[in-house]
Parts: structure tokens; C-alpha cells; sequence
């Protein structure tokens, strides 16, 4: 296993990399012809590219690239290819590169990665290999974040036209369909030798910094040994629409020692009933669960000036 300094080194001057794009994320199939050609311009030496289009193949292909030896695995689509690819990659001798393709790009967003296409392009060639933390739901790595609730139906609801079409838009769209005949839970967390309860429409557990493209708090990172767990309102429909709103507006300003949030290296959870669970936006199963950290388990290429701990 190279240090991290002699993997950024080996990319820097060996530019061997290999290429897996999701064709069906909301920008994959139109950009990966232009992806291609701009890492081959970039002095790329792609010893594979993959646009896969069919979702059950995803982990397949990403397999296939990462057996091919890279010293970079640039991999883009939304949260749930990043997610796919952090899985593969745990632990590996192999940075992954990330190209924000998706809806929401919260993991882009969490580390840094820019937006723009050519600037997350210019990460791959002048960055430098960091590691950041990577979620455990049972034995499933997460890159992002833990949905357990409203936004599990939503993900299971939302349809793909329609995330083409409108983005994350799609999301709050189909949520407020669902939302009048959603019942509350009510929620049990263990953390820390304490308990926590509170009777909620929808309870998060953050590993990253940001959910459906906002801040959650300040200074919340992927690489700070902690998940942050926090419900979006009460037992109230109207409350979850408020609390949602000021989340999105006021994220940025908060910090974790702040009401709602409880920032813990793992916890168990437990809601009155059995309810669905979203993982970095694909559904996982049902509550019960424990969701713990696997510290500094990803490796992958970020700004030169990034912080890495």
C-alpha cells in the first residue's frame, strides 16, 4: 500500500486512470463522449471507459476498471455511483476520481469537488490524494448520508423521467405527494451509553456535510471521525416542511453542538415500527439499525489546498 503522497505522485506522473461514468445519472449519457475526450486531453492514459447504462451492471463494471490496475478510478454520476465506487475502493491501493454527474452531488460538495466539469477535471491533474471517512450501515460502507423515514418512501417514489427532467427538484416534488398520508415514527437512539427519543416524519445520519445539496451544518466534514444524527421536525407535517426549509436556509450557519444534531462515532436506532431506510439515495432495508464509521477508509484525489486529518 503507497503512502498517499507517492499515490499522488504516481498520478500526477503516470496518469494512468480508468474511466466508469453512469450513463443513466442526470448528466452522464450527454456528457460522457465530452468527459472521455477531456481526460484524454488532460494526458490521461484511460486504460479503460465504461458508460454503463443498465444500474444492476454498475458494480460489475466498476469491478472490471479497478481490476485493470489504475492508479486513479475517476468514476461519475450522483451520490449512489460515488457510493458504489467508495464500496469498491475501501481500502484498496486505488484513488477514486470524482466527476459531480448527479442530482445532488452531495459528496462532491462534502469534499470540495467543483460543480464545473472542467474544474473537477483540473482536480484529477493538480490535486492531491486525501482520505476521508467512509459510513457503516451493518456491514455496508456509505460515502454520504443515512435516510430513514419520509425520505426512503421518496427515493423509492421519485420517478427517474422526472429527476431528468426537473434535477433535485424532483425529490421535494414527489415528497409532498407522499407526505399526506405519511405517518410519524416514533424514533430510538442509542449512542454513547445514552438514549435518545423523539417522534419524527424523518430522521437523517450524516457522514458527510451536505444533504439534497445544502449544507447541513457548518462544520460537518467527511473526515472528522463523526456521524451526525438529527430528525427534521416533529411528530407534525407542518413542522417537517418547516424544519426542512430552515435546513436548507440556514444550514450553513449552524454548528453540531447546536439542538437538533447528535454527533457520535456510531449509534443504534431502533422507530416504533419497521421503516425504510435510504442509502446514499438507494434503498437498503428496514430499521432496526446500527450505523457506525470506518475512519480515513476512502482515498481520492481533492484540491491541492484540502484539509486532510
Amino acid at each position: 500500500m503507497r503512502t498517499k503522497q507517492e499515490l499522488s505522485t504516481a498520478i500526477r506522473e503516470r496518469r494512468r486512470a480508468a474511466l466508469v461514468v453512469n450513463a443513466h445519472s442526470r448528466r452522464g449519457r450527454r456528457l460522457y463522449d465530452t468527459v472521455h475526450a477531456r481526460l484524454r486531453a488532460a494526458g490521461f492514459a484511460l486504460l479503460g471507459a465504461y458508460p454503463v447504462d443498465r444500474p444492476g451492471e454498475l458494480d460489475r463494471v466498476l469491478a472490471e476498471a479497478a481490476d485493470l490496475g489504475p492508479d486513479l478510478l475517476v468514476t461519475g454520476g450522483g451520490d449512489g455511483t460515488v457510493g458504489a465506487a467508495a464500496r469498491l475502493l475501501a481500502h484498496r491501493d486505488i484513488a477514486m476520481g470524482l466527476l459531480p454527474l448527479g442530482t445532488t452531488n452531495n459528496f462532491a460538495r462534502t469534499v470540495g469537488v467543483p460543480l464545473d466539469l472542467d474544474a473537477a477535471i483540473a482536480v484529477l491533474t493538480g490535486g492531491k490524494v486525501i482520505d476521508v471517512d467512509l459510513g457503516l450501515i451493518g456491514g455496508t460502507r456509505f460515502t454520504n448520508h443515512v435516510g430513514i423515514g419520509l425520505s426512503a418512501d421518496i427515493m423509492q417514489a421519485a420517478p427517474p423521467g422526472l429527476k431528468r427532467v426537473v434535477g433535485r427538484l424532483a425529490y421535494p416534488l414527489t415528497g409532498l405527494g407522499l407526505l399526506a398520508r405519511h405517518r410519524p415514527l416514533a424514533v430510538t437512539v442509542r449512542a454513547e451509553g445514552r438514549e435518545h427519543t423523539f417522534t419524527t416524519h424523518q430522521v437523517y445520519v450524516a457522514n458527510g456535510g451536505f444533504h439534497a445539496g445544502r449544507p447541513i451544518t457548518a462544520d460537518a466534514t467527511a473526515d472528522d471521525r463523526l456521524l451526525v444524527a438529527y430528525p427534521v421536525g416533529g411528530p407534525t407535517r407542518r413542522g417537517l416542511l418547516r424544519e426542512t426549509a430552515r435546513n436548507a436556509a440556514a444550514g450553513h450557519r449552524r454548528t453540531l453542538g447546536e439542538e437538533p444534531f447528535l454527533a457520535v462515532r456510531q449509534l443504534w436506532l431502533d422507530t416504533d415500527r419497521p421503516a425504510r431506510i435510504e442509502v446514499d439515495g438507494e434503498p437498503y432495508g428496514q430499521t432496526p439499525v446500527r450505523i457506525g464509521l470506518d475512519p480515513n477508509a476512502l482515498r481520492l484525489m481533492a484540491r491541492a489546498d484540502s484539509p486532510d486529518h
